[in-house]
């Protein structure tokens, strides 16, 4: 899009000239806004960042630019509507304006003092900004961060040779070594789901509660990019802590497989420049603003190292990548003058970030933060030799011990050097809290998590009910709530039987799969019991993909049986909530599973899940008891074959043989609380644990 290339046309005019500022009239008390921003404190550590908007400004035609002294201000609405006004800017803006310079741009004289500087945007400008913080020419010239923060560097000049949004990264200043090449060690790449992003409720805020602000550090997050649970946990969970009075940013790599929708909605918000390592380079650094519901999004921006088309590639790629980003994250925070009281790491690919907050960013004012890292999958570590980590990371050799990064005297290992540094350490469910502490499930850090358990503790997910409702969610042939279920249910397994081709009999029993095709799936359980499930009654949906042979087990399967059984080997998040509403019951019999988040969804759609007892599926799913009624899902502990068909039998027989009790475990489930709401208490008071003032 044109757009995106209009930011280095305006600081380059900026920087060779102050003619435009004479070519239309600036009132003169925002005159001097550049210079008031630029020697605001720094360490000052503000209580939040109170989203003071300012009112949208229609774009200025290029034909009035030439005589200003016949344009007059513009009216506008004092608090103009977010969802109205969004698309009126986009239509009306022509890319031949963007070719004013930052100060030929005036607020409006409605908007208020404290937000009268410009913005510098490459992309349609958010609506309702949350508190701007001026980026002027000025500002450019002036370092932010304090002295002791000698992991930011401000640009003296800049090059306008970027191509999106923001200019590209200066060429490199330090004296340049020769960097070394990293072997290839290939890793598959997790699919990426094609999110649906329905609109949410507006957030209402529990201004009672004490007030913590807390920045969220993660790979991934629904809608922008999400490959797994942790992008439902990174979008859901701030969301729900900003309802308890919390101040929440969340910080992401700027991918280029990010919808372009939400590219053209960013709102760039400065740049700077930052040794990376022992490369003897600079890097750049751009941050780019997306806003909604309440949560400050800010993307680290920097197209060598976020170009591809998913944002897992290979260790050999996501080594350096992670090590930027983790101390970029940190950095930013720094440049932005936002210091939160808690920084939330997730996973290993932001585990350093304790790591870089009490060695490199110790004397910097975000150094004053807390940490929390948050394992969602254990299996998952950030290994590698120890000289690759150490040239891209740049931390002293004092990290590189066993207590700490190094592992196996050889290796580093990214998400062990996070946990010995971070201040809590959490999973996503109590008892996978507890089992990553043996050796079955400990991926070889059993050890070192018992050494730290004193810091651990499990907080089980929950699932966004914006995002799964069976009362409005559109992808449904007929929506139900938990006192109709019961009969529309029913319609939607019918209409689920016709758009996959199986025979349409509301009698037969669905069971649906919805997963990952890979090894921790339990899988190879389900390959081998397909015929004996298949016993003319019963019908299996499996919706997926991921390893190929499983991919190929359950396109055989479906090629002989027609009718009954339906291989849907790729990922459409439509049809996974049809599947949800339209299925009698969900397999998810894992071989480990730390939280779990498809079992929540079934029992929200009134599809009652079998599951192993592992992880958080034992912390969700209660065995239900024929003698007693009590429970409300199908379980079985050893990970064996027979026990996974004998849970599945028990299912079978309840629901043909005692369905007043199955109805009745139904509706337990859809009325049973999987939300956010308790999980994100906790998280709340682990906060103010760490932060008692």
């Amino acid at each position: 899009m044109a757009r995106k290339k209009q930011t280095p046309k305006k600081k380059s005019a900026a920087k060779k000239t102050t003619a435009p500022v004479v070519k239309e009239p600036v009132p003169a008390e925002e005159k001097v806004v550049p210079t008031v921003n630029a020697s605001e404190p720094v360490a000052e550590k503000p209580e939040t960042p109170v989203k003071e908007t300012a009112p949208v400004k229609e774009p200025v035609p290029a034909e009035e630019k030439e005589a200003p002294a016949v344009k007059a201000p513009e009216p506008v609405a004092e608090k103009p509507d977010i969802s109205s006004k969004e698309s009126a800017v986009a239509e009306k803006q022509d890319p031949a304006d963007e070719k004013v310079t930052p100060t030929a741009k005036e607020p409006n004289p409605v908007a208020e003092k404290t937000d009268t500087s410009p913005k510098k945007s490459g992309a349609v400008k958010e609506s309702a900004p949350a508190e701007e913080k001026s980026i002027s020419t000025a500002k450019e010239s002036e370092p932010v961060a304090e002295k002791t923060d000698t992991s930011t560097k401000e640009p003296a000049k800049k090059k306008a040779t970027r191509k999106k949004a923001v200019p590209a990264a200066k060429k490199a200043v330090a004296e340049p070594k020769e960097e070394k090449l990293l072997p290839k060690e290939e890793v598959p790449a997790p699919e990426e789901p094609a999110p649906a992003a329905p609109e949410a409720a507006p957030v209402q805020v529990m201004s009672n509660l004490p007030r913590r602000s807390v920045a969220f550090i993660g790979s991934e997050c629904h809608p922008f990019v999400k490959t797994g649970g942790l992008g439902d946990v990174m979008y859901a969970l701030p969301r729900e802590l900003v309802r308890l009075n919390c101040d929440v940013r969340v910080i992401l790599p700027r991918y280029a497989c990010i919808p372009q929708k939400y590219q053209d909605k960013m709102i760039y918000r400065g740049e700077f420049y930052m040794d990376l390592g022992n490369t003897g380079r600079e890097y750049y650094v751009g941050i780019m603003e997306y806003i909604c519901d309440g949560v400050v999004y800010d993307f680290i921006d920097n197209q060598e190292f976020f170009t591809s088309g998913n944002p897992y590639i290979n260790l050999v790629d996501d080594i350096p990548k992670y090590c930027f980003f983790s101390k970029a994250a940190l950095a930013a925070l720094n440049y932005m003058n936002w210091i939160p009281d808690i920084i939330h790491c997730h996973d290993w690919q932001a585990a350093l970030v304790p790591v870089y907050l009490r060695t490199l960013f110790q004397n910097s004012p975000v150094g004053h933060a807390r940490s929390i890292l948050t394992i969602h999958n254990l299996r998952f570590q950030g290994v590698f030799n120890i000289p690759t980590i150490q040239y891209w990371s740049g931390l002293p050799d004092s990290v590189f011990n066993m207590g700490a990064l190094k592992q196996d005297y050889v290796d580093a290992n990214m998400l062990k050097g996070g946990l010995a540094y971070a201040d809590r350490i959490t999973t996503v469910s109590g008892t996978y809290a507890q089992e990553i502490q043996t050796s079955e499930y400990g991926e070889h850090l059993e050890g070192h998590l018992r050494y730290h358990n004193y810091k651990l503790r499990g907080i089980v997910n929950g699932i966004d009910y914006d995002m799964w409702n069976p009362e409005t969610d559109p992808a449904l042939a007929v929506n139900y709530g938990l006192g109709n279920v019961l009969d529309h249910k029913m319609e939607n397994k019918l209409a689920l039987q016709k758009e996959l081709g199986l025979e349409e009999d509301e009698s037969k029993f669905v069971i649906g799969l919805i997963s990952r095709l890979t090894n921790q799936k339990g899988l190879d359980l389900v390959s081998s019991i397909i015929p004996q499930v298949l016993d003319g009654n019963t019908q299996i949906v499996v919706l997926g993909t991921g390893d190929k042979q499983y991919e190929d087990t359950f396109r055989y399967y479906e090629s002989v049986n027609k009718g009954t059984f339906v291989a849907c080997i790729q990922y459409d998040e439509a049809r996974a909530h049809r599947i949800y509403a339209g299925s009698d019951a969900l397999l998810v019999p894992s071989r480990f599973e730390p939280c779990g988040l498809t079992q929540l969804n079934a029992m929200h759609y009134g599809t009652l899940p079998i599951v192993r007892e592992t992880g958080g599926l034992k912390d969700t799913v209660e065995p239900y008891n024929t003698f007693t009624g009590d429970g409300n899902g199908f379980t079985f502990d050893r990970y064996d074959a027979g026990l996974l068909l004998d849970a599945i039998n028990r299912a079978k027989t309840e629901y043909f043989t005692n369905r007043y009790h199955w109805d009745e475990v139904v509706q337990r489930d859809m009325a049973k609380d999987v939300s956010w709401e308790n999980s994100a208490k906790q998280y709340k008071d682990l906060y103010l644990e760490l932060t008692q003032w």
